[in-house]
């Protein structure tokens, strides 16, 4: 059974972005303190699991299999502190194809939600971008989001239409809050 499950997006939470997409093993980078953010959650009792767009796959980019080496890398690293991803959850899908599970739509978290058995509701979604607080949104989660990545662009756009969010400085600082929020539970 899952006792608490966070939602993670990859690219710009968990590691550097790239507008000319992350398309090896050798360009993904993480984030400082995204690694070990992953494991003090693992080693809180949460269960980690990434929901990434990965379009790249469907523009030919890079194929599913270099894909799976880059997320090996991710999981490598993770676990060097500590940490695990239980699940990754992705879209392979351009945006011109309509999928369902591209966020901003909500099928990437449903996935989750059916893989696990859980409601999403008040579940954290960290991402740095509207899209991922929109599939947040659609699924009465609870939306975070972290200032790395696009997130300084998202916090301007979010301010504007006053919705409320959670704000942190990047994954560290929303994986404390969780923790502490868990302890206090």
């Amino acid at each position: 059974m899952v006792h608490h499950l966070v939602i993670l997006d990859r690219d710009g939470v968990i590691n550097y972005d790239s507008d000319a997409f992350v398309k090896s093993p050798e360009e993904w980078r993480p984030i400082e303190g995204s690694a070990e953010a992953i494991g003090a959650l693992t080693k809180a009792g949460f269960t980690v699991v990434v929901a990434s767009n990965q379009s790249g796959v469907g523009r030919k980019l890079f194929d599913q299999e270099t894909l799976a080496t880059i997320h090996g890398k991710m999981q490598e690293c993770v676990r060097r502190h500590g940490g695990v991803i239980d699940k990754i959850f992705f879209c392979p899908h351009r945006p011109d194809e309509e999928c369902v599970c591209r966020k901003p739509k909500p099928g990437l978290l449903l996935d989750a939600a059916q893989h696990y058995a859980v409601s999403l509701v008040d579940v954290p979604v960290i991402g740095d971008s509207m899209r991922d607080l929109d599939a947040a949104f659609a699924v009465r989660a609870r939306p975070i989001l972290v200032l790395t990545g696009n997130g300084m662009e998202t916090a301007a756009a979010i301010a504007a239409q006053e919705r409320e969010v959670e704000i942190f400085a990047d994954l560290a600082d929303a994986a404390t809050a969780l923790i502490t929020d868990c302890v206090a539970d």
